[in-house]
């Protein structure tokens, strides 16, 4: 079953001057300010495009990664993926991805794997291959000791 998910924009003015508002059909945040100041200077609490492509593949990666770990007998404790969408020159250059775990029975090498795996099989970062340079950095956090007294 296909999933369809709906935003908009009114966007009013020209490019450099102008300003829009974003809307998702979800209704899950309220309504965003975008210009084009936010999108390549600062963000001044507006958002952009690149930003919001960021904040997607951070999380449809996040689920692909936990799937992974899950399927393979070892599902996260706890997953952080930071996403960072590079726009040059007019173009999406590269998205890099750094994701840090918490999984418990996992070495660093497996979970390593297990990242490359999920990136592979993530729908946003499958949009963007071949379009966008996609950078991945996995690491394995440390578990807590358990410390008890008898």
């Amino acid at each position: 079953m296909a999933a369809e998910r709906r935003a908009e924009v009114i966007w009013q003015g020209n490019l450099t001057q102008g300003n829009g508002k974003l809307t998702v059909g979800s209704g899950a945040f309220g309504e965003q300010s975008i210009t084009w100041a936010s999108r390549i200077e600062r963000p001044d609490g507006k958002t952009s495009p690149e930003e919001l492509i960021a904040a997607a593949h951070a999380g449809c990666y996040a689920m692909a990664l936990s799937h992974t770990l899950n399927q393979g007998g070892t599902p996260p404790e706890q997953l952080i993926v930071n996403a960072v969408c590079t726009l040059d020159q007019g173009k999406i250059t590269t998205m890099k991805l750094d994701v840090q775990g918490s999984v418990p029975g996992l070495d660093a090498a497996a979970f390593k794997q297990a990242a490359q795996k999920a990136e592979q099989s993530c729908p946003v970062s499958n949009a963007l291959r071949n379009n966008v340079q996609i950078q991945l950095n996995a690491r394995l956090t440390q578990q807590p000791q358990a410390t008890g007294s008898c």
